[in-house]
């Protein structure tokens, strides 16, 4: 490879790492307006924001006809679905930019012995309860269990 191909090949790849901060400071824009909504048992609608922060929380006249435990386990089931549309639409506004970076060509295309770097995929968060059993056994260690009073999803 010739020198003036290297300085080519080099301004080819800046280009594109300019127009992939372009692309993420446009995606990061959008993305803080999405929220999602979810609706369970027709009585309690929970918004969330982009970042899965419940933002807005509504109950219908006839929430009373529900027990809390009812209404506790319908927040928790609308916050879950919320965020899941959420998730969903994140993904759509971001698949563009996916496509784009796969055509980029990666590091060790351009230097030869460059190992390929891999970003490790992300850990799916559990939606157990605090007290489900699942999580009691790491809780053990730490002394947290201990029983409650208090209406919950979990207490069904």
């Amino acid at each position: 490879m010739t020198n003036e191909q290297a300085r080519s090949d080099l301004h080819t790849v800046m280009d594109g790492v300019q127009e992939q901060l372009r692309t993420i400071a446009r995606i990061q824009q959008e993305r803080a307006q999405i929220i999602g909504t979810a609706t369970v048992r027709k009585r309690v609608t929970v918004t969330v924001n982009a970042d899965n922060r419940v933002i807005e929380t509504k109950f219908a006249a006839d929430i009373d006809d529900l027990d809390y435990a009812e209404i506790a386990k319908a927040v928790t089931e609308a916050a879950q679905q919320a965020a899941a549309e959420v998730a969903r639409k994140t993904a759509e506004l971001t698949a563009p930019f996916h496509q784009q970076r796969a055509r980029m060509p990666k590091l060790s295309d351009l230097v030869d012995g460059m190992p390929q770097l891999r970003i490790p995929e992300p850990v799916e968060a559990s939606l157990d309860p605090p007290k489900a059993r699942d999580r009691l056994a790491e809780n053990d260690d730490q002394g947290n269990r201990g029983g409650s009073s208090a209406a919950t999803d979990s207490s069904w």
